[in-house]
């Protein structure tokens, strides 16, 4: 009988860096966290009932193996749900209106899965529109295990996959993506309306502030955030709820 393995247990060694949130707001930290600590105790919980499942089988037990199974599904079917609401909630996070450039996208606290989907899908939408660049947030691996960086190198197969040329910026953390299809000449532009200050962190463009602390937004810059935000809900809208029909597939070992 085959022994399923939850690939999200798998893929939580692949988060991006050791802050899911690139702004500061612990809040949002601990809520992300406590959405893929259900998921990683639900995938814990269906591996058990897999292993139970299969040893029932062993011993002639079939109505106790196919009982177990259905269990281990349901575990599967909770833990694919409080990753889908980690991964959206984390993204709409990241890339709130305001916090990233309309030419930036955040991949903060994905796993490489569900970064490559998003990408993939950003992508295609900005394209779609006559961008013609995208730059990726994509973390300097300083949390990873030995260092060493996850996201960076999908965002590199998915440009290769697309035929787009690439090249990391100033920011290691960060890559930049010509969405015409030429060369990438030189180091890469800032992102639009980003000045060098806030450029250079390993964490995004810097703490959020509060409201307070920020002067009151002229009508263009509320209607541009308005679309913004309208974007990335499409995009949600158009990828996220298809990921994680990929990831509730697990891999088998005979």
């Amino acid at each position: 009988m085959a022994q399923a393995i939850p690939m999200q247990q798998q893929k939580h060694s692949t988060r991006l860096g050791g802050r899911a949130h690139t702004h500061a707001d612990s809040d949002a930290e601990r809520e992300y966290d406590r959405l893929r600590d259900l998921a990683r105790a639900e995938a814990s919980k269906r591996s058990a009932c897999f292993d139970q499942a299969h040893d029932a089988y062993e011993r002639g037990d079939g109505a106790g193996a196919k009982q177990l199974s259905n269990e281990g599904k349901e575990h599967a079917a909770k833990m694919e749900q409080y990753n889908k609401q980690a991964s959206e909630y984390i993204f709409r996070e990241n890339n709130a209106p305001g916090r990233v450039a309309e030419d930036t996208i955040d991949l903060h606290g994905q796993f490489v899965e569900e970064a490559e989907d998003i990408l993939e899908a950003r992508i295609r939408d900005a394209q779609a529109r006559g961008q013609t660049h995208l730059h990726v947030i994509v973390g300097k691996g300083n949390h990873s295990a030995n260092h060493v960086q996850k996201i960076k190198p999908r965002v590199e197969q998915v440009c290769r996959e697309l035929g787009l040329q690439y090249a990391t910026e100033e920011n290691e953390g960060r890559m930049y993506i010509n969405l015409a299809g030429g060369q990438v000449d030189g180091m890469p532009p800032l992102p639009a309306g980003k000045s060098g200050g806030g450029y250079g962190g390993s964490a995004g463009y810097g703490a959020h502030g509060s409201s307070q602390q920020r002067p009151p937004a002229s009508q263009p810059q509320q209607q541009q955030q308005q679309q913004q935000g309208d974007q990335m809900e499409e995009l949600e809208k158009k990828v996220l709820s298809k990921i994680f029909s990929k990831l509730g597939d697990c891999c088998v070992v005979m």
